[in-house]
């Protein structure tokens, strides 16, 4: 997940072949024009969890250098997710002109070159990939509306840009949630509706590019493998593997008028808390579809203090969760795919204003908001980095801060504008509700320089 929208590596392309599908626990066999390849993978003797698991493990190891965009190691795991559509029996994408059927993992990928801005100097150029498949719909009459399920593969690799531990230097920033899991969560929905079908078609999606701007969904909806209009939602899925007191924050409540109704009913065995956004706009990859008029939905577990640092580890992931995002995820998008009428597109009111030119400055907090704070007025805590100056000065979870330096912070972009204005070194008061009584706390934090 990228919360700051604000070297080129040459890419050797590496196509799926059957020993290397196998040495990453693909047991299908990769073949041609079949209809369905044999699928032990998707066969109901290896539960959810079991599968979830290893597609964190095998997109979080080393193996693959934490996925950084135009790196081998992206080009690797494009490979390994392309040898699972293939598993799972996917078919190519309907603008794709070729003669693979479902098995054939070269057919899912479509390159681009994403280009990164640099400030002060000419953009990066960073030849990747997107990977597109489809689970066909079993009613004839609306086989030309689509449900999309998506989520970006990419991560951090080695590099510090975007990293909030800097001083680890070109240590591997593996981003096992962010986002392994939610990679992971579309391969397990994908799993259950090739195994059931709903009657609208699915377009199964993984994104290269995000963490430097949601370059490979806004690639795919400028070159979509079928038009936008007929995309009757996206689904996304980033960062959820991570499920904490059964909290489950869910953006884009009021991109359908039907929306609130799917999710309510889709949690009704569930049972999540659910957190709900009514924006379609976000730092993730649902945001490029809302923007072509498609309804949203954006899963999320929250941000913790593991985010964009290299201890976002597998061993951390709580896997049981990650079911249970999968189970809401598949009862939200079957209602949506088999509904007699699609989504009524609405546009929602944007809770997203422009920072200021002085934010990241290297100005250092140590603060984990809550993403899914509802409507509180303020900027809740859902935690501070350990060693912070957060929680050197005594803030804690469940914090609501109110001022911070002596101006008021109403919402997370006023947190980050204000931020923005103090240096490294600055001292400043910072002012809390805590607590059931909203009892009204003033700390001195010393802000220190991020990494420092």
């Amino acid at each position: 997940m990228n919360f700051s929208l604000v070297p080129t590596v040459p890419v050797k392309l590496v196509f799926v072949r059957c020993a290397f599908v196998a040495a990453l626990l693909l047991s299908a066999a990769c073949r041609t024009g079949s209809n369905r390849p044999t699928d032990l993978i998707g066969s109901t003797a290896i539960p959810d969890s079991v599968m979830i698991r290893r597609d964190i493990e095998t997109l979080a190891s080393e193996q693959f250098e934490g996925r950084r965009t135009g790196t081998p190691g992206n080009d690797s795991a494009a490979a390994f997710l392309a040898g699972r559509y293939a598993a799972l029996g996917l078919l190519p994408a309907p603008d794709l002109a070729t003669n693979c059927g479902a098995g054939c993992a070269a057919a899912y990928i479509r390159r681009f070159t994403a280009t990164e801005p640099v400030r002060g100097g000419p953009p990066n150029q960073m030849p990747t990939q997107n990977l597109v498949g489809l689970i066909a719909g079993t009613d004839p009459q609306l086989r030309n509306e689509y449900v999309v399920i998506g989520a970006h593969f990419d991560h951090l690799g080695r590099s510090t840009v975007g990293a909030l531990d800097p001083e680890h230097g070109s240590e591997i920033r593996n981003g096992a949630d962010d986002n392994a899991s939610g990679s992971a969560a579309v391969l397990a929905v994908a799993r259950r509706f090739a195994k059931s079908p709903a009657k609208r078609p699915i377009l199964i999606a993984h994104f290269s590019g995000e963490e430097e701007g949601l370059l490979g969904s806004a690639y795919l909806t400028e070159h979509p493998p079928v038009p936008t209009t007929q995309m009757v939602a996206m689904l996304n899925f980033d960062m959820v593997g991570r499920l904490r007191d059964d909290k489950l924050i869910v953006y884009g409540l009021a991109t359908a008028k039907e929306m609130e109704s799917v999710l309510t009913k889709a949690n009704e065995t569930i049972g999540l808390k659910l957190s709900l956004v009514p924006d379609g706009t976000g730092p993730s990859d649902h945001s490029s579809f809302y923007l072509k008029d498609v309804p949203v939905l954006h899963f999320f577990t929250d941000v913790h203090a593991d985010y964009h640092r290299a201890s976002d580890d597998a061993d951390k992931i709580n896997v049981a969760g990650a079911v249970r995002v999968v189970d809401l995820a598949e009862r939200a998008v079957r209602a949506i795919a088999d509904a007699p009428n699609r989504l009524t597109f609405t546009k929602a009111p944007s809770t997203t204003v422009s920072r200021s030119p002085s934010a990241g400055n290297g100005a250092y907090f140590g603060s984990i908001p809550d993403m899914g704070a509802g409507d509180d007025t303020g900027m809740r805590l859902s935690g501070v980095s350990p060693g912070g100056p957060a929680e050197k000065a005594g803030l804690m979870a469940g914090d609501l801060i109110v001022d911070f330096g002596g101006k008021p912070v109403k919402n997370i972009y006023d947190y980050t504008d204000v931020l923005g204005s103090f240096k490294p070194g600055d001292a400043v008061s910072v002012v809390v509700l805590r607590g059931a009584n909203k009892e009204r706390i003033t700390l001195q934090v010393t802000l220190s320089r991020r990494g420092g």
